[in-house]
């Protein structure tokens, strides 16, 4: 009897746990899994991240990673890339390049996927990704993959099989993907539009994903131009992908206040402020325009994570780094985005640090060597461990004004009696404001150790583009 009543326990404690690690409720809710509440998101270009470019030499970088406070290891597409309509520079194809030698270092867009289920063999091979993936679990990480289900490449097998799961013209064509602002081509001829009125296509997209969750153990997806596909294709994949594997997280490369606000997204992207913070370095904005903003995404969202950055592979490649685009502001932009409320991310040599642009569909090595900024993004990776006040979104504390200034930007947050003050000068001049009762503190700034105490009615002055970090949290 006694052992009957003991296994009953076992099963009942056993559901009891399991519910609780789900990302998914009884009344279709979405809520972040445990181990991503504290969080830091590191972009990974496989490509351009070692000499190789293969998951075996980037698995060395990982303990490193780890030890700088990353978290969540998001892989850029890891998938075979079509050769037919390959891109090479410019309007010109692969395929138009009549020296043999020069069409080889086009390597072309990792985003034009050959096969959803087979990895680039210039990676490596499918048990060389599993070993990745164990590693970073051994090493205490999570693995996302990027997922690209707007477009396919023009030698998918779904091309030749499954015709009408794409969209075509008039004629019966298929296209490359269009603005649906302009009506007009986005100009991505390198890869096939999909059909996403065909559900044949929809389950087929669905279990491929699955396919990654169940053969590779993998943590969730980054999905690219998530923005692009019908709310509708969400509420089937996400129901899908949680019932595969509950514990995953979900990012969409999108604004759209559905993926968050219907259940089908823990996190989009933090692109409004990310322009707002480039616009604000170029002097065309200011700090207190920030205020609006905020205002603006908290009525916009009524849940989930915004993701914040100051690069990415496409700011990167096509915008410019954080050098160009941000000037001396580089690093005060850096540390609002990594102590503001969603999740931070840091791209792939952003510690090193990565000074030119990434060439986008050919081999150029980030080429790590001095890795001058890695402490300064460990002290605020590993702070945001230990200071339950940074936490992501609404698991850590929410923005609270502490002055009002034209140009200086400064705010608490606080959570269980963790707290943590910043305080930014977001311009290119001397700042000076007066200390209010809200921003009154004895606290040491984490990234100098010293001790500040600013009483209410004193004035305290910044240089151009300081900052300081107080944490009662070591």
């Amino acid at each position: 009897m006694k052992k009957i009543l003991f296994f009953l326990l076992l099963i009942i404690v056993s559901c009891k746990t399991d519910n609780t690690k789900s990302v998914l409720t009884s009344d279709g809710n979405l809520v972040l899994p445990e181990w991503a509440k504290s969080a830091n998101m590191y972009e990974v270009n496989v490509r351009q991240y070692t000499d190789k470019g293969t998951f075996n030499e980037f698995s060395r970088h990982m303990p490193r990673l780890k030890k700088m406070g990353v978290d969540i290891l998001w892989l850029m597409p890891i998938h075979p890339i079509s050769m037919k309509n390959r891109k090479a520079k410019g309007d010109l194809n692969v395929e138009d390049i009549k020296s043999a030698e020069e069409r080889k270092k086009y390597l072309g867009s990792p985003y034009s996927v050959a096969d959803y289920k087979k990895v680039n063999p210039e990676f490596g091979t499918m048990e060389d990704f599993k070993s990745l993936v164990t590693k970073a679990h051994e090493l205490g990480m999570k693995v996302i993959i990027d997922w690209v289900p707007n477009h396919t490449g023009w030698d998918n097998p779904w091309i030749t099989e499954h015709k009408e799961w794409y969209t075509q013209d008039s004629l019966g064509n298929i296209i490359d993907p269009i603005d649906y602002n302009t009506g007009k081509s986005w100009g991505w001829t390198d890869v096939a539009d999909l059909n996403y009125d065909n559900q044949d296509m929809r389950k087929e997209m669905i279990k491929s994903m699955q396919f990654w969750l169940q053969e590779a153990d993998i943590d969730g997806f980054r999905v690219d131009v998530a923005h692009g596909i019908p709310q509708d294709f969400w509420d089937q994949m996400t129901p899908a992908l949680v019932d595969t594997k509950k514990d995953i997280f979900l990012l969409a490369e999108s604004e759209v206040p559905s993926h968050r606000n219907d259940n089908t997204y823990h996190a989009t992207y933090g692109w409004s402020f990310h322009h707002l913070l480039n616009d604000i370095a170029k002097g065309e904005k200011k700090a207190e325009d920030i205020d609006a903003w905020y205002a603006q995404d908290t009525v916009k969202f009524n849940k989930g994570l915004s993701l914040m950055f100051t690069s990415n592979h496409d700011e990167n490649t096509w915008s410019g780094t954080v050098f160009e685009r941000m000037g001396d502001a580089h690093k005060a932009m850096a540390a609002l985005t990594l102590s503001y409320e969603g999740m931070p991310l840091v791209y792939s040599g952003q510690e090193e640090p990565l000074r030119h642009r990434l060439e986008f569909f050919e081999k150029d090595n980030i080429n790590f060597k001095k890795l001058e900024y890695e402490s300064f993004y460990k002290k605020f990776l590993t702070l945001k461990h230990r200071n339950e006040a940074l936490w992501n979104g609404p698991h850590g504390g929410k923005i609270e004004k502490v002055i009002d200034h034209e140009h200086v930007y400064a705010f608490k947050r606080e959570k269980n009696g963790d707290v943590f003050i910043g305080f930014f000068n977001l311009s290119d001049e001397r700042q000076q404001f007066k200390i209010t009762e809200a921003a009154q503190l004895n606290l040491t700034d984490r990234m100098s150790n010293r001790e500040k105490n600013w009483t209410k009615g004193m004035t305290a002055a910044m240089r151009p583009w300081e900052f300081y970090i107080f944490s009662n949290v070591k």
